[in-house]
């Protein structure tokens, strides 16, 4: 028998969509940036700094915190853990208990792959930690491996079952020399917060050497901790027997953020100076600018980047720190895009940083990749054009690029920006950009 009702399977097509609603940033094309800007704390230092925190009972405070999401979510994590945060402007003040929480859930880490940091200093205090495996690594994976082993010379014994990781340390953590294979940030991290209370001597060969990990170490001695070498790439930690105090520290000006703004400065032909930043975390970022024809003048803890030509191509490899950093690798993409000349582009550190080329190559950039390298040659002007943000850098990148478009650039998924920049509309709205943020409707069918 056939029903003589609408088919069942078809229901629903001929309904009309239901109407959401994205953030988009728009801007219009033509800009010179001119003027100062304000940069305030690295966010890959606060992250890391408020997880310090933990290895005191009491409170500390943690100053010149950007206003983003990420912070948020770090609050909300420690919280979890039995800590008292307010987030007060700038500051996170932090109240940690005499016994804190030994377990980080997945809803949170899934958001916010820094939360890992936790690890470390949570096995020092505790003995025992359960983490939630950020976006579903596996131990083994390239994310994790370096900290599982790092931790196991210590004496930890770390286990993985359904999506955790598990570390104990039943006779407590002692010194061990450990080799990292590459220089990961997040591992020399982990393993730095976990050393400063274990008995012996902790040696990191082939530490991170970022900003950021100095400032950890700063706020570390602060505290009563016995760090050597912060900012080469050996870390010696002589374990005290704790208890740790409570401090106050100030972050670290955010490098990235910084650099965004030199970059753009360049690539619009403009005038500006940098707050907030120290200019010798930038050296070859900046070094690059001078090489495409852009005057540079280091001030203390600012700079001023200017030019009044069209800059010349520069070729740019990405590499740990102090080399190129990885971050800001769109923004040496945007500047090859409207240079004079081609570029050579080499990606060595992130494997997903290419992503967004294709929404570069939307705005009229003449880019083409082969494996980690990235060919461009470069164009007079760009033409605006929709595109959308994969991630926080490519995100801030395209906006910058539609400053050298003709016409309007609107960028979608600018979710991603907000999680690394936190008053950029703003920003550039006093640098002299025609610029607005504005909901738009999305159509989304109902099937």
């Amino acid at each position: 028998m056939h029903s003589h009702g609408p088919h069942p399977t078809r229901r629903g097509w001929a309904t009309a969509p239901t109407i959401a609603r994205v953030d988009v940033i728009r801007v219009k094309g033509g800009a010179r940036l001119a003027g100062d800007v304000m940069v305030g704390g690295a966010k890959n230092s606060a992250l890391k700094l408020m997880a310090v925190a933990l290895l005191a009972e009491g409170r500390s405070v943690v100053a010149n915190v950007p206003r983003i999401t990420d912070i948020a979510i770090m609050a909300e994590v420690l919280r979890r853990l039995g800590c008292d945060v307010t987030l007060d402007g700038t500051e996170a003040v932090i109240d940690v208990p005499a016994e804190p929480g030994s377990e980080a859930d997945y809803d949170l880490v899934r958001r916010l792959r820094a939360s890992i940091c936790v690890l470390g200093p949570l096995l020092a205090r505790r003995g025992y930690v359960r983490v939630a495996l950020p976006g579903g690594d596996m131990i083994g994976s390239r994310g994790l491996d370096m900290h599982v082993s790092g931790l196991a010379r210590m004496g930890a014994e770390i286990s993985g079952e359904h999506g955790f990781v598990i570390a104990s340390a039943p006779g407590g953590l002692h010194g061990a020399k450990i080799w990292l294979d590459f220089p990961s940030v997040g591992a020399t991290e982990n393993i730095l917060m976990a050393a400063v209370l274990a008995k012996g001597v902790t040696e990191i060969d082939n530490a991170a050497r970022e900003p950021e990990i100095v400032d950890i170490c700063e706020m570390l001695n602060a505290m009563g901790a016995r760090i050597e070498g912060a900012g080469t790439s050996t870390l010696v930690i002589e374990g005290v027997p704790g208890p740790l105090k409570p401090v106050r520290h100030t972050t670290v000006g955010d490098r990235i953020v910084g650099g965004t703004w030199a970059y753009a400065a360049v690539m619009t032909r403009g005038d500006v100076t940098v707050r907030g930043v120290r200019p010798e975390f930038l050296d070859i970022a900046l070094d690059k600018l001078a090489t495409a024809g852009a005057t540079i003048e280091p001030g203390d803890n600012c700079f001023r980047v200017r030019t009044s030509e069209r800059p010349r191509g520069v070729d740019i490899v990405t590499l740990p720190y102090p080399g190129f950093a990885t971050d800001l690798l769109p923004m040496a993409l945007g500047l090859a895009s409207v240079a004079e000349g081609s570029s050579l582009i080499t990606e060595n550190i992130f494997d997903g940083r290419f992503m967004f080329v294709n929404e570069m190559v939307r705005l009229g950039a003449d880019i083409r990749t082969d494996g980690h390298h990235a060919v461009v040659n470069g164009r007079d002007r760009l033409s605006g054009a929709p595109v959308r943000a994969t991630d926080i850098r490519a995100g801030a990148g395209l906006v910058i690029a539609g400053l050298c478009a003709d016409g309007v650039t609107e960028v979608g998924e600018v979710h991603h920006i907000d999680r690394g920049y936190p008053d950029f509309v703003a920003d550039l709205a006093r640098l002299g950009v025609e610029v607005e943020r504005t909901d738009v409707p999305e159509p989304t069918f109902d099937f």
